[in-house]
């Protein structure tokens, strides 16, 4: 067991339990500047922990901009004062009127959104117009992944153009996720991504070149963000996410990322022994994200030889050699393979530090409304 997860006393922690390590957190937050750069290049993706304590973390380190998917976590975010954030996210339906709303409730923050098409563009200009203020709209660029965006060309160019022409909304710049480039070849995801980005470079000149302001490149997440640390043009800004908590599935799988540490651990119990070799653990797809596939959730830290067999809503069933070491109410610690989802799943963290409990955060956006 490493000695920086130790924990004196587990006996106030209902398990399955999500534990927050508060020094590794911020040694992680560190790790982001250094390898940014400095704190003004960094756009941090809040969905990882969803918590009002990490980005005050975040900001009492410099970190001034940030970036969320949900209009609860930019009003978490907005309560937190942070001054810049981007709603990564096209705005559709009633959201666009929620998006207005929170946009006139915290007036201090500054807020920006993604377009990708007309008729979306449309209906949040017309949510806006009203306010008397101005959102900054990027364009949210397709390299690859089509999950959303639109494509460098002729296209673009239009929607950029009827930006400037729509009350409420302006030209906020260019957003690049490139979420399909997950190559664990440090080299070939660095070819990948320099390709990709070819094209987007070009539609800014286009853009720039018709007079039209292009302020910000939001660059990709956190496989990319070592790559696009290393490049150097105006208005780059690094959106990573996983790396404040880090997790096993990252970690695992590419070297670069090596300084980072799991900040988050999942605290499960033993609570059945059915077989000689078989222990049951109250951690279920329920506490641990499970897009993984089955058996690579999770990785146990303090269970030195085991099997994944099945998992359940409640259960997870492993086979161990050492099972007659683990009798029921055996506390066991976990690393989640997608800490992001993992973290949703449970309504507070158990904060610890020098071995302890001594706070409780809670996951304030894991719920899809708050007040708007």
């Amino acid at each position: 067991m490493d000695p920086r997860y130790v924990l004196h006393d587990t006996s106030v922690i209902y398990s399955p339990a999500l534990l927050f390590y508060k020094d590794l957190i911020r040694g992680n937050i560190e790790r982001l500047i250094a390898i940014a750069g400095g704190p003004d290049r960094l756009r941090p993706h809040v969905k990882t922990h969803k918590t009002r304590e990490i980005v005050r973390m975040e900001l009492d380190a410099g970190i001034r901009k940030h970036k969320c998917a949900t209009i609860a976590e930019a009003e978490m975010l907005a309560d937190c004062g942070v001054p810049d954030i981007l709603l990564a996210y096209p705005m559709v339906g009633p959201n666009c009127t929620r998006l207005a709303k929170l946009v006139t409730g915290f007036p201090r923050s500054s807020f920006s959104v993604l377009a990708d098409h007309p008729a979306a563009t449309q209906s949040l200009s017309q949510a806006l117009a009203s306010t008397g203020r101005t959102v900054d709209v990027l364009l949210d660029v397709d390299t690859g992944q089509h999950r959303t965006g639109i494509a460098p060309g002729g296209d673009a160019v239009a929607l950029y153009e009827l930006l400037a022409r729509l009350p409420g909304v302006r030209q906020g710049g260019l957003h690049v996720y490139d979420g399909h480039n997950h190559q664990e070849s440090l080299e070939e995801r660095r070819t990948a991504t320099t390709s990709q980005l070819r094209p987007v470079l070009a539609l800014r000149e286009t853009l720039e070149k018709k007079g039209l302001p292009v302020p910000r490149l939001v660059l990709g997440g956190t496989p990319t963000f070592p790559i696009y640390a290393r490049m150097d043009f105006p208005g780059a800004e690094l959106a990573p996410g996983t790396c404040v908590l880090h997790d096993h599935g990252y970690g695992s799988r590419f070297a670069e990322l090596s300084d980072f540490v799991p900040a988050a651990l999942l605290l499960t119990r033993v609570i059945s022994r059915p077989t000689s070799t078989r222990v049951t653990l109250d951690l279920g797809y329920k506490a641990v994200a499970s897009d993984p596939p089955a058996g690579k959730r999770c990785v146990l830290l303090n269970v030195p030889d085991y099997e994944p067999l099945l998992q359940n809503e409640e259960h997870l069933v492993i086979d161990t050699p050492v099972a007659d070491r683990l009798p029921p109410g055996t506390v066991v610690y976990a690393v989640p393979t997608h800490v992001c989802p993992s973290s949703a799943m449970h309504r507070f963290a158990h904060v610890i530090e020098n071995g302890k409990v001594t706070e409780r955060w809670e996951i304030v956006a894991r719920d899809r409304v708050l007040t708007i």
